[in-house]
């Protein structure tokens, strides 16, 4: 699908705020309503939105520490990575995973009650797998998500 400087600015304001309501989101943009909810009805069906989701205090539900656990793996068969990869995205505690090249193999984005959560995540979920060589846990202090969407455009578009 190709994409235009309409699509792109959609894109841009529902990154920011994705409950824009229609006629606002066509205002900003400067198209008729009716153009807006066809373009992101067709952004939709072609899998450019992908979702829409809600920010959530973490602390509200009852998350009071986080961390970025960077794993290593002992092996590198496609099927091994493949079932670490679900036993991860099968975790309540797992907020973010990614699959990275480097001398690690994840960095899995975990949000857990305390310390003692963590430790008792940390054993049970990754070092008593046999797959896993290697694990480094970091604190994070300070989480936010940035809600800009870079755009790269095709030649002069930009």
């Amino acid at each position: 699908m190709h994409l235009d400087r309409t699509d792109f600015a959609l894109l841009r304001l529902l990154r920011k705020n994705a409950r824009l309501p229609n006629k606002e989101l066509a205002a900003r943009v400067g198209i008729a309503p009716s153009t807006a909810l066809e373009r992101v009805r067709r952004l939709r069906e072609a899998g450019v939105l992908q979702g829409f989701h809600a920010e959530i205090a973490p602390a509200a539900v009852g998350i009071g520490l986080q961390a970025m656990v960077a794993v290593r793996l002992a092996r590198h068969s496609r099927p091994q990575v493949e079932a670490f990869h679900a036993h991860l995205l099968a975790l309540p505690e797992v907020l973010s995973l990614y699959h990275v090249a480097g001398a690690d193999d994840f960095l899995v984005h975990v949000g857990v009650r305390d310390s003692d959560h963590l430790r008792d995540f940390a054993m049970a979920a990754l070092t008593s797998r046999e797959e896993v060589a290697h694990i480094e846990t970091h604190l994070i202090f300070a989480f936010k998500r940035s809600t800009d969407l870079p755009v790269y455009l095709d030649g002069d578009e930009a």
